[in-house]
């Protein structure tokens, strides 16, 4: 009998000894964009990887690295992405926008694009020639009103590869109004998620300037919401920030520019390891923390892990 009981016993802890043992699934090493938010009129903080906490739901994530994108990590790619449609009195503020591509830093290359009929056209690639953007930056002269996501997804997946350059940090300012006049539901666009989760894969913070079409006054004014809405809906998920006063054109771009202008100057590479048991179409869910009470992050809603399923198709229009 007490041979009995022992081996009994030995049968049932057997296999609770052999899942002990067995490790559990190593991580996916994965990064992140983190962008200090506005400091308050301080000067900024210099963070630390200790500084930082990701999670995923519940359940931390551990952080292995955080590399300042300044000095020899400052190079940037930065598109201003112009949609026609757009075009109440840019007159002045694209020569505003003129100042700000020529005051950026050596280490920022500048591309131009525009969004015609809902039609992506690249004018410049990304250089560091000042002049040549300058050059390519015109006006928008009003187009066919049409979601202008599927020509940002189009930007943020053809985007020529450079990080053999080391210039593999970029961004993306969108001059637009967002609307989509064949959505169907006014607060939800299949095309501004589909760019979202481009942006997101890409790890490509969108930041938006909202411009109306010169008949914005005739314009339903939910249409026009919408718009805002998924503007900032793309921006803020993506890392980046909206900006807008009203349904009508901004008085001035100069204060946002320079708020643009800061946050690309403050912006880290976060390294951690993430659970691929999590990730749905190589995007996962992630929430970034700061220790210091004086300064926002900002960082995208999801983040790509590498081994995910295959992008998502483009929506129709």
């Amino acid at each position: 009998m007490l041979n009995t009981v022992k081996l009994t016993a030995l049968a049932i802890a057997c296999p609770l000894l052999t899942w002990a043992q067995t490790p559990p699934p190593a991580g996916i090493p994965a990064q992140i964009v983190v962008t200090l938010g506005h400091h308050y009129g301080q000067p900024p903080p210099v963070l630390t990887k200790y500084d930082l906490s990701v999670s995923e739901g519940y359940q931390s994530l551990p952080v292995t690295n955080l590399i300042p994108l300044r000095g020899e990590h400052a190079g940037l790619e930065l598109f201003i992405l112009v949609d026609h449609c757009s075009n109440c009195e840019p007159g002045s503020k694209f020569q505003e926008l003129s100042q700000f591509i020529r005051s950026q830093p050596p280490t920022t290359s500048v591309g131009i694009a525009y969004i015609l009929n809902g039609q992506l056209q690249v004018a410049l690639n990304p250089t560091t020639d000042r002049d040549r953007a300058v050059r390519a930056l015109n006006t928008p002269e009003g187009s066919k009103a049409v979601s202008p996501f599927n020509a940002l997804a189009e930007l943020l997946r053809t985007w020529p590869e450079t990080c053999a350059q080391g210039a593999c940090r970029r961004a993306v300012l969108m001059v637009s109004n967002g609307i989509n006049p064949a959505a169907a539901d006014k607060l939800q666009d299949p095309t501004a998620e589909i760019a979202l989760a481009a942006a997101q894969r890409a790890g490509v913070p969108i930041y938006v300037i909202y411009n109306p079409s010169a008949d914005y006054l005739k314009t339903d004014p939910s249409q026009i919401y919408s718009g805002q809405v998924q503007l900032s809906h793309v921006a803020d998920e993506s890392g980046g920030e909206a900006y807008f006063l009203g349904f009508g054109p901004l008085p001035s771009l100069a204060p946002f520019l320079s708020d643009l202008a800061d946050h690309l100057a403050n912006q880290y590479l976060l390294q951690f390891t993430a659970n691929p048991a999590e990730a749905a179409n190589g995007l996962e869910h992630v929430t970034v923390k700061t220790s210091s009470g004086a300064v926002e992050v900002m960082v995208p809603d999801k983040v790509y892990v590498p081994g995910g399923e295959a992008e998502p198709a483009p929506a129709s229009r």
